[in-house]
């Protein structure tokens, strides 16, 4: 499949953020939303785009075709394959020149303050236009799959979903890939006053691979919109989500799981503004730590002045499963008004004794006592999803990591 180049009227916006990103740079550990995370190993390398053109790699099973209502498929970036018809706009967002283009790209992503934003804003491609109209409710899920291929091939996908009035849509993002590539993709979600969005996305990139992700959100009156984030892969990771509740009665739900083991870093930053009165928010994210793994949970709930009658939660839980892993967690409130119903929390511990003392006295032996305790602890996110076929994707890359660490542990007790 050709891809469409870039439309002209696109090209202003590409120019001003590639400026934009000359005159920030690489994000350092000097600033302070960066201070866990150091992009110097993806700064240093000399990045090039993918050829034009291209299919899916040999042993790629991560499509959905079949059971999604409609599926496109990405590799490096460059949109290779669509199938299926969810009765809506389902096409690439380089090939649309106006309409909805127009009025909401760039509109909800900072490319002014932050430079992987700028840089996406610049270089991309290719990537999903999903356009619901007003009382549209899509019978099934949307997918988009995006696969890194090759080593020192970066890729900028950028999507744009506009659920329209009273309208309800699912989206499921997955990432995959084989070497060692870098992507820096880019989603922005403007919900119309009572839509209705759950959007998922799944992050099993490989293991040499780099990835940042970044989910705007703008919610309008009476809108309702999920974020499930699940990250098992990866080299370095890097997840963020920008969620402003801009109308009345708005609400949404963060959830989010990342499991980390070897050297991984998975960074997870967030941040709900609540900027009218009555909307309500909840967080819960959880992380499993490994080996030498590194975590990073970054939250903030802002409710502003004028946004009385709030009601936010946030939690953020996590497991350390070994004696080298390390966790920050940092959640926080900044709240301008009285009238408000807020709390936050964080825990990190390890696997508790008394139930693999349980689990033993079953018969289970000490390894799978404390996989099937990890399992539960982490299942809780995926319990909570209600697209069945990505939670299942989920629990059996989660189920085949288990085994994984057991000669690991093994090894470290001898």
């Amino acid at each position: 499949m050709k891809t469409a180049s870039v439309p002209d009227v696109l090209q202003s916006l590409r120019q001003k953020a590639g400026e934009r990103f000359s005159t920030l740079g690489w994000p350092t550990t000097r600033l302070e939303q960066w201070k866990y995370t150091n992009l110097a190993p993806v700064a240093k390398v000399q990045w090039r785009p993918a050829g034009g053109g291209g299919t899916v790699p040999a042993g790629i099973t991560a499509t959905m075709a079949g059971r999604a209502a409609a599926e496109l498929i990405f590799v490096n970036g460059r949109l290779v394959e669509s199938s299926g018809d969810a009765g809506v706009i389902v096409r690439n967002l380089a090939s649309d020149p106006g309409g909805a283009v127009e009025e909401h790209l760039g509109r909800y992503a900072d490319a002014e303050g932050q430079a992987l934003v700028a840089l996406n804003t610049s270089q991309f491609v290719d990537g999903a236009l999903i356009e619901v109209p007003a009382n549209k409710v899509v019978d099934g899920f949307i997918h988009l799959l995006f696969i890194g291929e090759g080593d020192g091939v970066w890729s900028h996908p950028r999507n744009l979903i506009v659920a329209g009035r009273n309208s309800e849509v699912t989206i499921a993002e997955t990432y995959v890939g084989t070497g060692a590539y870098f992507t820096n993709a880019l989603t922005e979600i403007a919900a119309a006053d009572g839509a209705v969005v759950d959007h998922y996305r799944f992050g099993n990139e490989s293991r040499d691979a780099f990835h940042v992700g970044a989910l705007y959100v703008n919610q309008r009156r009476s809108s309702s919109v999920t974020s499930r984030i699940v990250t098992l892969g990866g080299a370095l990771v890097r997840n963020e989500v920008v969620g402003v509740l801009a109308g009345e009665g708005a609400s949404m739900v963060l959830d989010g799981l990342f499991v980390g083991k070897g050297t991984q870093h998975i960074d997870n930053q967030t941040t709900v503004d609540h900027a009218s009165p009555h909307c309500d928010s909840q967080e819960l994210y959880k992380g499993v730590l490994d080996e030498q793994s590194r975590g990073v949970f970054d939250g903030k709930v802002l409710v502003r002045p004028d946004a009385v009658k709030t009601v936010s939660r946030q939690e953020n839980h996590n497991l350390i499963l070994s004696e080298s892993a390390i966790i920050d967690s940092k959640p926080a409130l900044e709240i301008h008004n009285d009238d408000v119903k807020c709390n936050h929390g964080s825990t990190i511990g390890q696997i508790a004794e008394e139930p693999l003392f349980y689990l033993r006295s079953r018969g289970l032996g000490e390894d799978e006592a404390r996989n099937l305790l990890v399992y539960a602890f982490a299942g809780e996110i995926v319990d909570r999803m209600k697209l069945q076929p990505v939670q299942e994707e989920i629990r059996r890359v989660l189920f085949e990591q288990m085994p994984a660490r057991l000669p690991e542990r093994r090894e470290g007790r001898r």
